[in-house]
């Protein structure tokens, strides 16, 4: 037999197969066996968890880090330790926000070296797609980029420049050709511009006024664009934090064709309705918007058939100021929301309400985006030979999130002073105990 250096065994362990008693061998920073509940191994330290589920640790694939060049927003030190205590092991960074953006090999490497012994949890990259930029994709791929990311409107940084179809068509071609893989922030800029137009005498203000900014259309445009050039070329694509109900139906389509498209959505557009956000409550903006109730509910249903396949927090933080907390300008203030240590518990306590279980979890938060970013063979899931990546979660206690609770950068977050269903107990990363419930350890990431 495999000596073991550690065993962690809970009643409810989430496996593919179902939740049931296991004890998960580890040997090196990789999982032996799930074995009997009883198996215990002379010598091997255990640590017995009793009745509190045993996830694999989330794998969050839409992440802003922002460092470096705009560190003063997030940076990797506090958002992997963030992620720790939130059951994250596993984070991939988005290319925009940073300066330099990841739109480069040069730049590739810049990000890499920024975040080099800072990461408490492991850190993939994905590239960027800008004008102007298709001869470094290749080189990207071969740096180790997981994907690449594009914008079919205004990026609102003027580092990442945004494309059509006439730059989109031969980038996804490239893509196709690396078997690499595109991300596409799916809103088109017609539909928005015309919004504008008739919004000019609006109330900054109200949060009606922003809704109003942002109409389906937008994305229902972009996703008939994006899901032809699928088909085209073949690359595969992802449609990233997915909020309108309008456009599902295109997506359900392009499932149904056998297309390589998926589409995510967010911890936000499941827990929050526009019906319900104050004006002047700016925490709350981000691009696409909140939109109703109803609208709500129809990504919770897509979300169970699996025309949505996975959540990602898409943590989006900034400065306070830019924020502009105290004006409460939905027009003026930065789109993005600060979620990723509160994401597992934002989405079970949503989740749980509506019937669906931990096995649903895990699909959603763990195996289907380690999928997307081509690391199935490592992370996602409680199995032999993957990573041990755990996560103990008490999906039974409740949280109030207060300010001494978010490790992120900073605390602005539509989520104060929520009570959340759901507490990570502990993290493990490659077997390691990275988060004790009170402290993380932020040494043991990798680059990857």
């Amino acid at each position: 037999m495999t000596a073991v250096d550690l065993v962690v065994r809970s009643r409810r362990v989430v496996t593919a197969a179902g939740v049931v008693p296991a004890a998960i061998h580890v040997r090196g920073g990789t999982i032996r066996a799930v074995a009997d509940w009883r198996d215990v191994p002379a010598g091997a330290r255990l640590d017995d968890v009793g009745e509190l589920a045993i996830l694999p640790g989330v794998v969050d694939t839409h992440v802003h880090l922002n460092e470096p060049g705009r560190t003063e927003w997030e940076g990797f030190a506090t958002a992997t330790r963030a992620a720790a205590a939130g059951g994250a092991t596993t984070l991939v960074d988005m290319p925009l926000n940073s300066i330099p953006p990841t739109t480069t090999r040069e730049a590739l490497a810049a990000k890499r070296n920024a975040a080099r012994g800072q990461c408490a949890v492991d850190v993939g990259f994905w590239g960027g797609v800008v004008p102007g930029n298709a001869g470094e994709l290749a080189g990207m791929v071969q740096d180790g980029v997981r994907g690449f990311k594009c914008f079919l409107v205004d990026s609102g940084v003027e580092e990442f420049g945004w494309v059509g179809e006439r730059e989109l068509a031969p980038a996804m071609a490239i893509l196709a050709g690396l078997r690499s893989t595109l991300l596409v922030h799916a809103e088109v800029a017609g539909p928005i511009d015309r919004a504008a137009a008739a919004l000019a005498d609006a109330d900054p203000r109200r949060y009606a006024t922003y809704l109003a900014s942002r109409p389906p259309a937008a994305e229902e445009e972009a996703i008939a664009l994006v899901t032809r050039l699928c088909r085209d070329t073949g690359a595969r694509t992802h449609i990233v934090h997915h909020s309108a109900a309008t456009a599902l139906p295109l997506l359900r389509a392009a499932r149904a064709e056998g297309l390589p498209l998926s589409a995510e959505t967010c911890p936000h557009y499941l827990r929050f309705a526009a019906e319900a956000i104050p004006d002047g409550a700016t925490a709350y903006k981000c691009a696409p918007p909140i939109r109703d109730e109803a609208n709500r509910e129809a990504l919770w249903q897509a979300l169970a058939e699996g025309v949505l396949e996975l959540v990602a927090s898409d943590h989006s933080p900034c400065t306070p100021a830019l924020k502009q907390l105290e004006a409460g300008d939905f027009v003026a203030a930065w789109g993005g929301i600060a979620g990723l240590q509160l994401a597992l518990p934002v989405v079970w306590t949503e989740a749980r309400r509506r019937g669906h279980t931990l096995l649903d979890l895990a699909r959603w938060m763990c195996a289907a985006p380690a999928r997307l970013a081509g690391l199935a063979a490592t992370k996602g899931a409680i199995a032999a030979g993957l990573d041990a990546d755990l996560c103990v979660f008490d999906d039974a206690a409740t949280v109030v999130v207060t300010p001494a609770l978010v490790r992120h950068r900073h605390g602005v977050t539509p989520y104060a002073g929520a009570e959340l269903v759901g507490r990570v107990h502990a993290t493990y990363l490659r077997g390691e105990r990275v988060f004790d419930g009170t402290d993380v350890d932020g040494s043991r990431g990798a680059l990857i």
